[in-house]
């Protein structure tokens, strides 16, 4: 599979063509909440983690995220993966329990891949 690091806006035609090469229906991503990018497109959410610790990235700004394009509203974006389990952080959980962090990851995914 091959990663895409989203730096300037896509269409959600264009993820959902992403998706339909990976998973089908869905497609896993990290988020930079500091540098605003997304990687999508690897069979695991570390494949896109270090993809973007490749470019520049740093582990603490990296948050999992798995995207449903024919979806919309809360039901588009799904805060689950292994990566977001960072006890040093407050996270416990594959999910990302900070809704602060989760509205920032909304507010990356909303400008790089619009309605």
């Amino acid at each position: 599979m091959t990663i895409e690091i989203l730096k300037s806006p896509t269409s959600r035609y264009q993820v959902a063509q992403l998706a339909r090469d990976s998973f089908g229906e869905m497609i896993k991503g990290v988020v930079d909440v500091s540098r605003r990018v997304i990687a999508l497109g690897g069979e695991l959410h570390s494949d896109e983690e270090s993809a973007l610790l490749d470019d520049g990235s740093v582990q603490n700004d990296l948050w999992g995220i798995n995207l449903y394009p024919a979806e919309s509203g809360e039901n588009w974006i799904e805060f689950d993966s292994m990566i977001n389990i960072r006890p040093a952080l407050n996270n416990r959980s594959r999910d990302v329990e900070d809704e602060n962090l989760r509205e920032r990851i909304r507010e990356v995914v909303t400008k790089l891949i619009p309605e």
